[in-house]
């Protein structure tokens, strides 16, 4: 199964160049409607089969407390990076991580990848 994305709008376009530059299957949140709540982002998410890449640590809330169902997700803890370096750790996740994080719950913080189920 090949990894395809939704891309949140406070990720970047840094972010969304890079996956399409990789090859990847990607929507940005940006094109679809910017100011769209979390919960219809995961939704769209889950109804093609895409990972969210997301900044927004609401997305635990509802994975993990509201039991929201989820086809990934990836979770930047990164406030103060900007899109070159987003885009530079995106990059090494994928290189190092690509078949582990599929359909997996992700945050990457403090320089290391947290993966749950």
């Amino acid at each position: 199964m090949a990894l395809t994305f939704l891309v949140d709008v406070g990720v970047g376009r840094a972010v969304e160049d890079l996956l399409r530059s990789l090859g990847y299957d990607i929507k940005a949140v940006r094109d679809i409607n910017p100011s769209a709540k979390d919960c219809d982002i995961l939704a769209i998410a889950v109804n093609e089969g895409r990972m969210v890449i997301t900044m927004d640590k609401d997305f635990g809330e509802l994975v993990h407390k509201l039991s929201k169902q989820h086809t990934g997700v990836l979770i930047l803890r990164m406030e103060d990076a900007r899109g070159a370096e987003k885009a530079e750790v995106v990059k090494d996740i994928l290189a190092k991580f690509n078949a582990e994080i599929i359909g997996k719950f992700c945050v990457y913080q403090d320089n290391r990848l947290r993966v749950r189920s």
